[in-house]
């Protein structure tokens, strides 16, 4: 009797013992992720981020700290600061990274979420400190990152959320420049496009939480490194329309539109973004309507919305592109006077780490050198409509002009590079390649930029006549010219497009 007595009692114990360890873990797991935090996650990628925040607080009366709840507070950071640009706000919440870092270094290690949270934080950091030139301690936070990717690939080979990034680094890495290659190589970063495209795709297909970021990686690798077809385009309109209430989807929608060519598409799609106080302020939005509106040669609205976004904007980005933008409405309109303070602006104000700000400040510096000529103004225009996808318009610009108008070699490239890319977009593409190899070599005795995006849209073209010997030498060809404006974005598609026809 004794003994069943002393049985009972001591099953009942190690069942009490069991259940309350169990419960306990349950109760208490660090990598648990809420139905609060889901929502804090979608919210974040919706940019509403005082949305985000109120749930993340929500969640810490709940009990001890989740990793997942840090990444999203991680997440909430990297767009406040993209977004907001200033610098203040980067020296104050940069603290932030450490402490997030330490905090998750000191949780169970038995678990992929660890390395996966780390790595995210790492590169959430990494565009951050890009954005504000802090490009040493990007780099060592992306190559970290990798390796934390690549060692839970290795560990857990089934969790699949590790390849959302690390997809996309697979990616990056293999598009870069082949002068960086040994660099990679060095620090024993692996690139491979296809296997990182494949990567990503895994996770639209079988992630429920990451997939939609992971779309929205897979359309901007197409749109920036890669190429963008009719296919991407209506993948992104698709994915844009059933998200009527994201805006951060709304803002890519309309780069990737602006990027290719397509402004009224991007307009309509500025247009119909979420408005209200749930969502992050976002002054950006006012210069790209701005942009938008001078490529359609409408200056006094394109004005308006520059001006706005320079009165609401605290940021140290695109002020130098903003003021030329500004110096150009007038300028193409034949008002010298007015325009000029806003070219004299473009030397003193913000920054030049971005492209549009180093072309800014290049041409304020050769106008002020009397090195822009009048004739100048007929290209502008047709770079400016070219731009928004208003052929037309681009083609009436240079229409009553032959070389012989321009004075300056810079002149004479410049037209025949913008009369290759409009006929090459309005599928003519024999007529187009005249213009890129007259472009090409009017360019090479001062290793002008529009050689080597010539020869891009020329590699690009041969590849599509599946004239493959034509298309790599084109390639090679844009890779070689020297430091110029657009030196990195042109080295990163002519890697891509090699690397994807296999040669090294």
């Amino acid at each position: 009797m004794k003994k069943g007595v002393l049985f009972t009692g001591l099953f009942a114990f190690f069942l009490g013992f069991f259940f309350s360890r169990f419960l306990s873990f349950g109760q208490s797991n660090p990598y648990q992720i809420t139905p609060t935090l889901q929502e804090a996650y979608a919210d974040v990628f919706k940019l509403k981020v005082t949305s985000v925040r109120a749930l993340l607080q929500k969640e810490k009366n709940t009990g001890p700290r989740k990793a997942f709840a840090v990444y999203v507070e991680d997440y909430a950071d990297m767009v406040t600061l993209l977004v907001s640009d200033e610098k203040r706000l980067f020296e104050q919440l940069a603290p932030n990274q450490d402490k997030r870092l330490a905090f998750l270094e000191d949780l169970p290690a038995n678990s992929p979420y660890q390395r996966l949270y780390q790595a995210e934080i790492r590169l959430h950091w990494a565009f951050i400190k890009l954005k504000f030139g802090k490009e040493v301690s990007a780099c060592w936070d992306i190559i970290k990152a990798y390796r934390l990717l690549e060692e839970n690939a290795k560990k857990y080979p089934d969790f699949i959320s590790t390849y959302k990034s690390l997809g996309m680094l697979h990616v990056l890495i293999g598009s870069a420049p082949q002068n960086y290659q040994w660099v990679t190589k060095l620090l024993g970063l692996r690139g491979n496009i296809p296997q990182g495209m494949r990567e990503i795709k895994t996770i639209i297909q079988k992630d429920k939480l990451f997939g939609a970021e992971a779309r929205l990686v897979e359309l901007l690798l197409h749109a920036y490194i890669l190429t963008y077809a009719e296919s991407q385009n209506a993948a992104l309109l698709e994915f844009v329309s059933g998200e009527e209430d994201n805006l951060l989807l709304h803002f890519f929608g309309t780069t990737i539109s602006m990027k290719d060519g397509r402004g009224e598409q991007a307009l309509k799609l500025l247009n119909q973004r979420p408005v209200g106080s749930d969502y992050l302020a976002f002054p950006f939005l006012e210069y790209l309507k701005g942009e938008i509106l001078l490529q359609k040669g409408q200056y006094d609205e394109a004005r308006t919305y520059l001006k706005r976004f320079l009165a609401q904007y605290k940021g140290q980005n695109y002020l130098k592109d903003t003021h030329l933008k500004l110096f150009l409405s007038h300028w193409l309109e034949g008002e010298e006077a007015v325009a000029m303070p806003y070219l004299e602006r473009v030397l003193s104000v913000g920054t030049s780490y971005v492209e549009a700000d180093k072309f800014a400040e290049k041409f304020a510096k050769s106008f002020r050198k009397k090195e822009v000529s009048g004739q100048q103004k007929a290209l502008m225009k047709a770079r400016l409509a070219f731009d928004g996808g208003y052929l037309p318009e681009a083609a009436l610009a240079l229409k009553a002009h032959q070389e012989t108008f321009f004075p300056n070699l810079y002149d004479k490239a410049e037209f025949h590079y913008r009369w290759g890319r409009i006929l090459q977009r309005q599928n003519r593409p024999d007529s187009s390649i005249v213009h890129y190899e007259r472009a090409i070599a009017l360019s090479q005795a001062q290793s002008l930029y529009f050689g080597a995006t010539s020869a891009l849209q020329l590699g690009y073209m041969y590849q599509a006549k599946g004239n493959t010997a034509k298309a790599i030498y084109h390639f090679k060809q844009a890779l070689n010219y020297p430091k110029h404006e657009y030196k990195n974005s042109v080295d990163n598609k002519a890697r891509a497009a090699l690397t994807l026809m296999g040669v090294e």
